[in-house]
């Protein structure tokens, strides 16, 4: 059985796949993948996801230029989540123009933004 053929996907064919540094630790962001990302993935060693919205493949950096070069793969004990462990380049993870996705801090049942964008959306995507 291949490494693949061990993965459990969901009822909808995916599996979430956490993006972390690979230096500091850091969690930059989690998305979905599906076979076929995860196969384009391991073979290239650069971040592949799957997008729900746009329903198609979604290789990271495909627009932004700021793309993920795989370390190192991770599966959980249960084989139902993805641990990449990446380089990011250009230090930005989140469309927003931040360095990671996971900026909204909850206090006094409140989120707060707790990181500046570095890059404007609309200088990335146009």
């Amino acid at each position: 059985m291949s490494a693949i053929e061990t993965i459990q996907f969901n009822d909808t064919g995916m599996v979430p796949a956490i993006a972390q540094d690979h230096i500091t630790g850091e969690i930059l962001m989690m998305a979905w993948m599906n076979k076929e990302a995860l196969s384009l993935s391991i073979e290239t060693q650069q971040a592949v996801y799957y997008s729900r919205s746009r329903q198609k493949l979604w290789f990271k950096g495909e627009e932004s230029g700021y793309s993920q070069e795989i370390i190192e793969i991770f599966t959980d004990c249960d084989h139902d989540v993805i641990l990449l462990k990446v380089k990011q380049n250009g230090g930005i993870a989140c469309h927003t123009g931040r360095a990671n996705c996971f900026f909204n801090k909850l206090e006094n049942d409140k989120w707060i933004s707790i990181a500046d964008v570095i890059k404007d959306p609309k200088e990335i995507y146009g």
